[in-house]
């Protein structure tokens, strides 16, 4: 856990990837120390401030969901952000980790890969040309894909690969993607007697990043995503609200599957 950083830091915008049709990664300098898993405060100046994951401590891996990503996506090179951060906790790993991402959600697990801490990693996205960072993951550890369409891979879910490997094999389990697919790779970490060993990162609407105004709050036990997690162990989610309903803006409860698929909230990181 780090201090609190209140203010936002300038960086300048060094280079833009589109890694697919709707996901960009934006290099900035200077970069942002900080432990995998961990997620920055991202001001766009005129636009708003929303939470983001950070790919690596020099990169911030976006998709375009929203009125504030949008804006991102017109920005150049050479362009200013604010960056406030690093917040939350992050993945802590030792000896074999199994890495299970799906869509965005692959971003915060990057640079679990990157430091050579990922055994295998079950990568899913609907089709090829939504998977994210493949080339970089196979270069470092062994890489089983699903998509939906069958273009790469496995035809199926994600959650369908867990099917090919011996979940005892492993000492950590590092989840990130949609609720959805997280909440259904728990169910399989529980029924295997191994949900200590997951490790899951979770988006949810934020306002302070700091754990002031609950906004992330969950129930029942009122853990704070920004503060308590963004990453917490299968056992801490385990009869919480995991799953089962997320928070707009006004705190309102917003059941899953969402009632308006389309319209995402970049407030949630997603």
């Amino acid at each position: 856990m780090t201090d609190l950083p209140m203010m936002p830091v300038p960086v300048t915008i060094k280079a833009i990837v589109e890694e697919t049709p709707s996901i960009r990664t934006f290099y900035f300098d200077p970069g942002i120390p900080s432990s995998p898993g961990q997620f920055v405060m991202v001001w766009v100046p005129g636009v708003d401030e929303i939470p983001m994951a950070l790919s690596s401590t020099h990169s911030i891996t976006v998709q375009r969901v929203g009125d504030a990503t949008t804006a991102m996506f017109n920005l150049v090179v050479g362009d200013k952000l604010g960056i406030r951060g690093p917040l939350g906790n992050g993945f802590a790993v030792s000896g074999r980790t199994l890495a299970i991402g799906g869509g965005v959600g692959v971003a915060p697990l990057l640079n679990l890969v990157t430091a050579g801490q990922v055994s295998t990693f079950l990568l899913g996205a609907r089709t090829i040309a939504e998977l994210l960072f493949a080339p970089v993951i196979v270069s470092a550890c062994s890489l089983r894909i699903a998509t939906d369409d069958g273009t790469a891979g496995r035809q199926g879910f994600v959650t369908d690969l867990m099917d090919e490997i011996d979940l005892a094999d492993y000492d950590h389990i590092c989840v990130c993607g949609p609720e959805i697919m997280m909440v259904k790779v728990l169910e399989r970490l529980n029924k295997a007697g191994v949900a200590e060993r997951g490790q899951f990162s979770l988006h949810r609407y934020m306002k302070c990043g700091l754990g002031i105004c609950g906004s992330c709050s969950m129930d029942p036990r009122g853990l704070r995503v920004c503060r308590d997690g963004p990453v917490f162990t299968g056992i801490d989610l385990l009869e919480t609200e995991f799953g089962k309903y997320t928070r707009d803006a006004t705190g309102s409860r917003v059941h899953f599957p969402p009632l308006h698929p389309e319209k995402k909230d970049e407030k949630s990181g997603e």
